[in-house]
């Protein structure tokens, strides 16, 4: 066990937050914590850290929070744990300042004991000896000789490459410092790792790198997260805080939902049958408590009522969709045809001659990296924005309705009810009401000035103004970015009963994955076109990715012999030389036989990871995860060598 905690509350300005809530995390456990905003998530957090107190109470509610000695807990807050005047590889080498203190004295041991003279003092060789024993076990035990490995493993998979190695960190933009943080807790390794919205501002590869690296991570997970793919995959339980109080479900989030939903109706269901037989001795009281000759019966009934257990009525969230996306007029078979255009940021070309078709019902999803252009792209088809060449042509009865992440249609300084009735001045209060209450907004809010709002808020004034205009094209840009886990929900239910077409950028893989059916992926100077849906996009890619590297390196090693030849005809060779050259060419050869059996066994474990047997079972999908990523390690440390050893010059 990790961290045990029991009977904690947390009360803010008289208002409870957190009620006797508590929690076991057990070694390699993997919980997910969903809550509306506002619940307590935060708090609680920062309750486990030590960052916030909670409430002391009386017996027997008496409140414990333990972690077990020994273990650690690392939580990332924002750029926090980094020294800016470091450079990268220096900051993420601090990590193992221990480690590497133990191998310089290591380094000074072994000079130590290479000195003649040392030989001849048996009590003092025998010393130190020993000590460069312990010390040796120590720094094996600890993997010592992989730190290099890790850094370079955790820093690539977060989006370092070697060229940002030497980069000060004081130079690095927001999103990067963020980045960094994270990796640098990610090789702490702390016991229980607690990451708050992990994937957020992350890009497809960095996420899914993030998740296969916690797939095989060694010590415990605590995520909150609305990204609810990232829950799916990681997650063997979810803790969801509700009206202050905590309850712990087994399963990923899916399986939550699933288990909640029918823990609510069952819950329901009982709370009516209590009310019903409330009501119904109420009423026997009510006629009879007067007369006499039922009185003693209504007394009895007076007391049962007094003596029950009164239900508390579950929270339901209406899960059936308030936002309805509609057009007046049908549009034509062919919506949008695209030829050979370019996207540029600046002078900066991206793309490069794009083409691509769009038809009627076609629900397409754009992703890539941060700053590929794919907002730009949106604009550029809408003609927002110029393109240097190419065409884009719009078929006839097309109406637009655009989703701007920025929220550039909103004007902040009007309120939330001015903002549609500019629009319409035709309609009423009653009916702008009436629109606005399908988002949420009720009451005084709709006063509120759209300045102020949150961004989940100004998000939903945005779909609420999209109902209005009733485009039969809607064009999204990121409309999950501000969203909680429940609105998107809602906003998924629209898109995907819309019989129009949706043209849409998201990084929310769950979202991709229900609604698209079309998936285009821009990457460094080109577009690639999958006419499938998202989870075929995913192994479409990995296939593409996984055959452009090897093409890549078989040309390296192909390079590399050839170079080697050169130089080996070219140099004369001692004996010792020819013998050195013979060991290196039967080592070469060697190497090529282990790389071809750990890419057999890697393409093995590839397969059983996609099994039923292991998507039914998360320890047997860790397992071979971890399997994968070792095999896929020591390959990569093979293959190095190889090329080391080709390169050699024997000059």
């Amino acid at each position: 066990m990790i961290l045990s905690m029991e009977n904690i509350s947390k009360i803010y300005n008289g208002k409870t937050i957190l009620d006797n809530v508590s929690l076991t995390v057990e070694d390699n456990d993997r919980i997910g914590l969903v809550g509306i905003n506002g619940c307590g998530k935060s708090t609680l957090l920062k309750i486990i850290t030590g960052k916030e107190e909670y409430e002391t109470q009386p017996e027997p509610n008496v409140p414990r929070l333990a972690v077990t000695r020994g273990s650690t807990i690392g939580f990332l807050e924002q750029n926090s744990g980094l020294d800016r005047t470091s450079k990268v590889m220096d900051e993420m080498m601090s990590v193992f300042s221990e480690l590497l203190g133990v191998q310089e004295e290591l380094r000074r041991l072994e000079i130590e004991m290479s000195r003649p003279e040392i030989h001849e003092i048996d009590e003092y060789f025998k010393q130190i000896s020993a000590e460069y024993d312990r010390k040796t076990a120590y720094f094996e035990a600890n993997e010592g000789y992989l730190i290099n490995v890790k850094i370079k493993t955790v820093l690539n998979g977060m989006g370092f490459p070697p060229e940002t190695y030497d980069r000060s960190i004081d130079t690095l933009s927001g999103g990067e410092k963020t980045r960094l943080a994270m990796a640098k807790l990610l090789l702490e390794s702390p016991s229980l790792l607690i990451l708050d919205e992990p994937t957020n501002h992350l890009d497809f590869d960095t996420i899914m790198w993030l998740e296969d690296y916690l797939s095989g991570y060694k010590g415990a997970l605590l995520i909150v997260s609305h990204d609810r793919y990232f829950l799916d995959r990681l997650c063997t339980s979810v803790c969801e805080i509700e009206r202050t109080k905590l309850r712990r479900w087994k399963g990923n989030y899916t399986k939550f939902t699933e288990l909640k939903e029918a823990d609510v109706e069952r819950r329901m269901k009982e709370y009516e049958a209590q009310q019903a037989e409330i009501a119904k001795l109420q009423d026997f009281v009510d006629r009879n408590i007067v007369r006499a000759t039922t009185s003693a019966m209504a007394k009895s009934r007076v007391k049962k009522l007094e003596a029950m257990e009164i239900l508390e009525k579950p929270v339901t969230y209406e899960k059936k969709a308030k936002i309805r996306f509609e057009y007046d007029y049908e549009p034509p078979l062919d919506v949008l045809a695209v030829k050979g255009i370019d996207i540029c940021a600046g002078e900066k070309l991206l793309a490069e001659n794009i083409s691509f078709t769009v038809r009627r019902g076609d629900k397409i999803g754009i992703v890539g990296p941060n700053g590929i252009g794919k907002s730009t792209l949106l604009k550029i088809i809408q003609k927002k924005l110029p393109t240097s060449r190419g065409i884009i042509d719009w078929n006839k009865n097309i109406k637009i309705s655009y989703f701007d992440q920025e929220n550039s249609q909103l004007d902040f300084r009007k309120s939330v009810m001015d903002e549609i009735h500019d629009r319409r001045r035709g309609m009423t209060d009653e009916q702008v009401r009436s629109l606005l209450g399908l988002v949420k907004f009720t009451g005084e809010n709709v006063f509120k000035q759209v300045g102020v709002i949150s961004g989940g808020e100004r998000a939903k004034l945005c779909f609420a103004i999209m109902m209005l205009e009733r485009g039969n094209v809607l064009i999204l840009d990121e409309p999950t970015n501000h969203l909680d886990i429940d609105a998107k929900e809602v906003l998924e239910d629209a898109l995907a009963k819309f019989e129009g077409t949706v043209i849409m950028v998201s990084h929310d893989r769950y979202v991709l994955s229900r609604i698209c059916d079309r998936i285009f992926e821009i990457a460094p100077g080109q577009l690639y076109e999958y006419n499938s849906g998202f989870e075929e996009y995913l192994d479409s890619r990995r296939a593409r990715i996984q055959a452009e590297q090897d093409a890549l390196t078989e040309q390296k090693q192909q390079k590399a012999k050839e170079e080697a030849e050169k130089k080996n005809a070219a140099a004369y060779r001692s004996k010792d030389q020819r013998a050195r050259d013979a060991k290196r060419r039967n080592r070469i050869k060697e190497l090529e036989k282990l790389i071809g059996e750990l890419e057999a066994k890697m393409a093995q474990v590839q397969e059983e990871m996609t099994s039923p047997e292991a998507a039914a079972d998360y320890v047997l999908m860790n397992e071979k995860c971890a399997e994968y990523e070792s095999l896929k390690q020591q390959s990569n440390d093979l293959s190095d060598e190889w090329l080391m050893l080709c390169e050699v010059d024997e000059d």
